[in-house]
């Protein structure tokens, strides 16, 4: 039986016929081209920019994982989240090399940075990740909601997951393909602020069921709410351990999240998320110039430090509400026999919250965001795969199509890569959680690109062999991983033999073994690229630091101002706040 009532229903149309109106007006408006089609024109304004690259974030990985991650292990998973800072290195260091490129993808400056074949490679390994860790997700998560929020409804044989599913995919492809990225952009910017409220509500409807912040504090085990303690557990020696072996084979750790991998590996994966991904730098590329595209992205890390209070918090919330008893269905379906909160249940958590502690009305209007970030965060990764399928591979094989061929090519690529994201659902299915699941994928792909990137603007010398070697040798790595961890998630009670070298690799915790592949990317990006000749550097003018012009320049410093300057320090002082709060 559904939770939902007539008004939330009401609520719920009037959202969607809101966004139906964007699109029509979008469509109405854009031009047949490429450039209108992918970058909506080149002329988007700072906030839209930024509301975009939010909503195109916090998708079904905050709303279903991150909150179940908040239910299992409290405010760990924040330190993802206060990565705000990482936009500010996209807004002063990176935004002005792409925008000074008028580039389409971030596969096509590396191609101006390095060759041809460096493109070639990154955009197979961009749309790998974006079926694995975008596309994927977010069609799982949205099964999810629906199977919460609709649990009885059936049809053709199909659950209330699969049903939701494909009916997110269905809805959110439809408008992604008639109205680009000028519709993706003006309706993320309005589904920012649906979410944002939305989401506020769970978390003060949520106070209010458990009786106030100071009860959630008394319920809760004091290291839940300590950003620090899982990443110094007692004994330092243990935080140094790579790999999980319970024969002691080698060293051990105790704690989910050793220091170590947190001051590494996260910032790698952040910097690669932020400053290199399509997927997000797309949405800086549509401004009309440097100055628009810095302050669109110093809009977003003010944003960006939101989810900490309205997704992790409310999942603590949840897990405050069962092992209380103040919801005995909570309880029951959230907490084990040995009094430990089970792991796969915990992925309703925030769902959970909208059916059972919102009045009806406020009810619609959270299910409204909750649709709301899964859909655009599936419209983000359409988008961003059609335009690096049709600019990377089909308008480099067919040089003469037409705008609109373009555009028809970039719509069929993305149908594909919707197919393939649900063939891959069984396996996050089988994983230990949503948001862990997201968080190892991208610690297996995201090293090699953010090493060539960051290497590639900071030192000149770097050339298109070492960079093509490190793309390689990286990937490489990750897919084995992949490949190694695929049969013990799909197949139950699967297991490699202990000690032998597949059960080492399987084993290893994967921030460690993502810094495994952040030192050999690097390495023999640098190796190859000495053992090598040097790079033309008049082809590389204006694409590092060093071959930059005076012209170049003072255009950049032109493009900023005092204000530019203090919000950029009031973000670093609100993180560095959360991080002082939160010790516990």
């Amino acid at each position: 039986m559904s939770i939902l009532q007539p008004v939330d229903w009401i609520v719920i149309l009037g959202y969607f016929a809101l966004i139906a109106g964007i699109v029509v007006w979008v469509a109405k408006k854009q031009k047949k081209t490429s450039d209108s089609y992918f970058l909506a024109g080149r002329e988007l304004g700072w906030f839209v920019i930024g509301a975009s690259i939010f909503a195109s974030n916090i998708g079904s990985e905050h709303l279903v994982g991150l909150a179940s991650s908040g239910a299992t292990d409290g405010v760990a998973m924040a330190h993802y989240e206060l990565h705000a800072w990482c936009l500010l290195v996209l807004a002063w260091v990176m935004v002005p090399f792409y925008m000074r490129s008028k580039v389409f993808t971030m596969p096509e400056f590396l191609e101006r940075r390095f060759s041809p074949a460096c493109r070639t490679f990154l955009s197979v390994i961009s749309l790998v990740a974006y079926i694995l860790t975008k596309i994927a997700v977010g069609i799982f998560a949205g099964g999810v909601v629906f199977a919460v929020l609709l649990p009885e409804l059936n049809l053709w044989g199909m659950d209330s997951f699969w049903i939701g599913s494909l009916v997110v995919v269905v809805i959110t492809g439809l408008y992604t393909i008639v109205g680009g990225m000028s519709a993706v952009a003006y309706t993320e910017a309005m589904q920012t602020i649906v979410l944002i409220i939305g989401s506020a509500l769970v978390t003060l409807f949520g106070l209010q069921a458990l009786g106030g912040w100071s009860e959630l504090r008394s319920i809760v085990p004091s290291e839940m709410f300590n950003l620090w303690k899982p990443l110094v557990p007692a004994g330092l020696e243990n935080t140094w351990a790579p790999v999980r072996d319970a024969h002691r084979m080698a060293w051990y750790f105790n704690d989910n999240y050793p220091w170590l991998g947190m001051l590494v590996c996260a910032p790698v994966i952040g910097l690669w998320y932020w400053c290199t991904d399509q997927y997000i730098v797309q949405r800086a590329l549509t401004a009309p110039n440097e100055t628009q595209a810095r302050r669109g992205s110093i809009t977003a890390a003010f944003f960006k430090l939101l989810p900490v209070f309205i997704f992790i918090i409310p999942g603590i919330i949840c897990y405050a509400l069962a092992v209380s008893g103040k919801i005995p269905y909570f309880n029951q379906l959230l907490i084990g026999p040995d009094g430990k909160i089970l792991r796969d249940n915990a992925q309703q958590a925030f769902p959970l919250m909208v059916a059972h502690v919102l009045p009806v009305g406020v009810r619609g209007i959270v299910v409204a965001g909750l649709l709301a970030a899964l859909m655009s965060s599936l419209a983000g990764a359409f988008n961003a795969c059609a335009t690096l399928f049709t600019i990377d591979f089909y308008g480099r094989l067919r040089r003469g199509a037409s705008q609109e061929r373009l555009v028809w090519m970039g719509r069929i690529a993305t149908a594909v890569m919707v197919l393939i994201g649900i063939c891959w659902i069984p396996v996050i299915r089988g994983g230990r959680g949503l948001y862990d699941y997201l968080q190892g994928m991208q610690s297996y792909l995201a090293p090699p690109i953010f090493v060539v990137f960051f290497l590639g603007v900071f030192i000149k010398r770097m050339n298109a062999r070492g960079c093509l070697w490190a793309l390689i040798s990286g990937f490489t790595l990750g897919i084995l991983r992949l490949a190694v961890d695929t049969p013990v998630k799909l197949i139950q009670g699967f297991q490699y033999p202990a000690g032998s070298f597949l059960w080492i690799v399987n084993h290893i915790f994967f921030q460690y073994y993502s810094m495994i592949i952040l030192v050999v990317s690097a390495a023999v990006m640098v190796a190859v690229s000495h053992m090598s000749a040097e790079p033309d550097y008049a082809k590389i003018g204006g694409l590092t630091y060093a071959t930059r012009s005076e012209k170049d320049k003072q255009a950049t410093r032109a493009s900023w101002s005092a204000i530019d300057v203090v919000l950029s320090i009031v973000v670093l002082a609100l993180i560095l706040a959360a991080y002082l709060y939160f010790v516990g």
